[in-house]
């Protein structure tokens, strides 16, 4: 059974106007003292952003547990500095100007090389990192992973609004990222060493500035033993990340147990797949891994139980997982529920409920 991690990014908004907010060296040094469920705080790009990551994981209610006490913690915080803190792929109202960015001099630096996209990185995310015995397993893992996660990424979407509106897309933090110089879907590798010598190549480029740049959809962790899955949206609810960490590790598990003997496909047809998970969510059709092409989501969602069923099983995970999933298709995801806490009131109606759902 490999283990796990999950990296959760959060917003801090004003209560009053659900704008970002922008905390002094003093709030933000409170804020970054917050430890709970076995997590510590670190900075985001933005200076309205926050950042934790829970400890080493085996099963989901551990999981479960280690963000709903550190969610918890956050908002009760935050509440005494009148912030709110919610998990939202991408901020729905913005101020005029260039955003704040983190007292952090490496946040600092990109903002200097490239003011016109952090200026707008508005967006947080959701990462899964999913142990593996060694680098030759995790390209393994990386290759079989590419077809699904498109899937991962309609799943987890939860990002509609922008600037005020609706963009169009379920995850418009997916399409806001492609802006960055290397994103999508990564590549595929023959082994390890492929993988090294483009990482190389990648990094000798003047406008690479650190491996933290190289920002595809799943990469081999430079820190850690483990593969890190970066393509979902921050969830409203810490029982979605869970969700879609055990889905992670049950597709990484299945790879290394049963290797795909299937051809890859083409990287357009991924990037395609990408753009239209990001546009549709759960609610419209996606990309077939197999044959390439068109196949609806209830039916790409039945093949995935399917090939990652042996692995929930080993794991138990397997209720957690089919629970969870009976949730979304009943409720909806992030998307979806953000869309209809529009319906019901507003962007304001958006806010307030992102903020209740934190620590539902």
């Amino acid at each position: 059974m490999s283990t796990f991690g999950i990296e959760e990014e959060f917003f801090l908004l004003h209560p009053e106007t659900g704008l970002p907010a922008d905390p002094d060296a003093a709030t933000s040094a409170i804020i970054m003292g917050i430890k709970a469920g076995g997590n510590s705080t670190q900075t985001e790009l933005l200076a309205c952003q926050v950042e934790t990551a829970t400890p080493i994981c085996s099963d989901g209610t551990t999981a479960l547990a280690s963000l709903r006490e550190y969610r918890k913690e956050l908002a009760r915080t935050v509440q005494g500095l009148n912030l709110l803190p919610v998990g939202l792929g991408a901020a729905p109202l913005v101020r005029a100007g260039a955003a704040a960015i983190a007292y952090d001099d490496r946040y600092r630096a990109m903002h200097e090389f490239l003011p016109g996209i952090s200026g707008e990185q508005y967006v947080s995310g959701l990462h899964v990192h999913v142990s593996i015995p060694d680098a030759d397993a995790g390209v393994v893992a990386l290759n079989a992973l590419r077809p699904w996660l498109p899937l991962v990424l309609a799943i987890g979407s939860n990002s509609p609004f922008w600037r005020g509106a609706d963009s169009g897309f379920a995850s418009w933090r997916s399409i806001h990222y492609r802006r960055w110089s290397i994103q999508g879907i990564q590549p595929h590798f023959a082994d390890a060493r492929e993988y090294r010598t483009r990482m190389d190549t990648l990094l000798a480029s003047d406008v690479v500035l650190d491996q933290g740049h190289i920002g595809w959809a799943a990469r081999l962790s430079n820190r850690y033993p483990t593969i890190e899955v970066r393509i979902a949206d921050a969830q409203l609810r810490a029982e979605d990340s869970v969700l879609l960490a055990l889905i992670v590790r049950a597709l990484v598990d299945t790879s290394l147990r049963a290797p795909a003997a299937t051809e890859p496909l083409l990287s357009e047809v991924l990037d395609l797949a990408f753009w239209q998970a990001a546009k549709h969510g759960l609610t419209g059709n996606q990309v077939d891994p197999v044959t390439g092409r068109a196949i609806s989501t209830k039916q790409l969602l039945v093949a995935l139980l399917q090939l990652i069923g042996e692995a929930l099983a080993v794991n138990g995970d397997t209720d957690f997982v089919q629970t969870g999933l009976e949730r979304l298709a009943r409720d909806g995801n992030g998307a979806q529920r953000q869309r209809a806490s529009l319906r019901r009131g507003g962007l304001g109606q958006v806010i307030s409920d992102a903020g209740e759902e934190l620590t539902a």
